[in-house]
């Protein structure tokens, strides 16, 4: 699939966190983010994020395989995000201020994700091999969100780093987190793998976001069901880092419950 570069004016920030209701207690409970994350710069993570990002986008771009704004798969992308952005601040108030972007990346990989700071990218391959409604984007979207949202990436690196450190260190750095220059992000941001947890996390609170925003829950079982199918063989690149199995789709199921009311009212407008 061959796309023309990414014209001029292609950045994509949500500007729609106005008048978003209050709500109450409704929905999922994921418990405050790990303090751990506190040891890496959240704003050096989010500088890193954009260089790669960026990266990303000239090298597709020299590929022909950059979506132009025009595209309609991008624009569906785009509108799903627009549905789903406003209820992000509820799991992440920093997010009101991210330079929120989404692409679409012509390839036959079945990947997406999203970077620290609000980087979203899709590829073609995974919406049209498993020719996904908006639901199942809505899903896969709202499960890429999260993990920006509950700074699961900034989590990972300080526990890595941590680690090389030295336990010695751990007292010291969780006593006021004096030590958190020490703390350098470094590898690829797009290819960093999730722990199980931080996977059902994502899960859970995907399914908030995307019922909030209109979208069918349920989907997230249909989308895990194509996932397994496709992992057959040859796992798809994303299954590499987001891992499927009956389990995962039980434990969807378990959360329904907590989300449908969202989606219902949603509906009802």
């Amino acid at each position: 699939m061959n796309f023309r570069p990414l014209s001029t004016g292609s950045l994509f920030v949500a500007a729609c966190f106005l008048a978003i209701p209050c709500f109450a207690q409704e929905g999922v409970d994921v418990g405050k983010p790990s303090a751990l994350r506190k040891l890496v710069p959240a704003a050096q993570l989010e500088r890193q994020a954009a260089q790669e990002y960026d990266q990303l986008k000239r090298q597709a771009a020299e590929k022909g395989a950059l979506a132009p704004d025009n595209h309609p798969q991008l624009i569906r992308l785009r509108g799903i995000a627009k549905r789903i952005l406003p209820y992000s601040t509820r799991f992440n108030p920093q997010a009101r201020d991210w330079r929120w972007e989404v692409n679409l990346i012509g390839s036959k990989q079945l990947n997406a994700f999203c970077m620290p700071g609000g980087k979203i990218a899709f590829y073609s391959g995974l919406i049209s091999q498993l020719k996904l409604s908006d639901d199942e984007i809505a899903v896969v979207m709202g499960h890429e969100i999260a993990h920006a949202l509950r700074e699961h990436a900034r989590e990972r690196m300080a526990k890595g780093q941590l680690t090389n450190l030295g336990a010695a260190l751990l007292g010291e750095f969780i006593g006021g987190g004096k030590y958190s220059g020490a703390f350098r992000a470094g590898g690829d941001l797009m290819n960093l793998k999730f722990s199980r947890d931080d996977e059902g996390e994502a899960d859970i609170v995907g399914l908030e976001l995307v019922a909030r925003a209109g979208y069918d829950p349920r989907a997230g079982v249909s989308l895990w069901q194509k996932m397994a199918a496709a992992s057959r063989g040859a796992p798809p690149a994303w299954l590499s880092t987001h891992p499927a199995g009956d389990d995962r789709i039980r434990e969807i199921e378990r959360h329904l419950p907590e989300v449908m009311p969202l989606y219902e009212a949603a509906k009802r407008g």
